[in-house]
């Protein structure tokens, strides 16, 4: 099974997220986290975490690229117990029990999303809001072939 970790190409995300995800760690879309926002909550870094950014689920912080890569059961397991916390505590979720459904689904929709998608494919996330609520588009991202002169090294002997 597949899901897909934070990854970064620089420090950007330092900078137009309150909150980065940090490298390494397990996203999701975490597009839930808008589910009742308004044009009104679209400015500044909050525009930017629901235009394009993956919620990581140890920091809660968000990110721009997440690479796929293979996920353990016992380790699905643990973000399953972690996100669901997170909607006790900053959701409003009555208690972990009732908030564990949500986070096996939110889990489980991510793993769909990775399913056949080549190990370390960087993919990014678009959202947009809209009289129907928030559409997210997903693109798993091609790598391009790279000429040898683009990555060799020249010199005189």
């Amino acid at each position: 099974m597949n899901l897909a970790r934070a990854i970064h190409f620089d420090e950007s995300d330092r900078n137009v997220f309150h909150v980065p995800a940090r490298t390494g760690e397990w996203c999701i879309s975490g597009g839930f986290e808008f589910s009742n926002w308004t044009e009104g909550d679209l400015v500044g870094k909050s525009r930017q975490a629901f235009a394009n950014g993956w919620l990581g689920l140890e920091t809660f912080g968000r990110v721009t690229f997440a690479a796929v890569t293979r996920i353990e059961p016992a380790e699905r397991e643990a973000l399953v117990a972690a996100l669901a916390d997170h909607f006790v505590t900053m959701h409003g979720a009555p208690d972990r029990a009732a908030a564990w459904p949500v986070a096996v689904q939110e889990i489980d929709a991510m793993v769909d999303l990775c399913e056949g998608v080549e190990p370390n494919r960087v993919m990014i996330v678009a959202r947009e809001l809209g009289e129907a609520g928030v559409r997210e588009v997903f693109r798993i991202l091609t790598p391009r072939d790279a000429e040898l002169a683009q990555v060799a090294v020249h010199g005189d002997g």
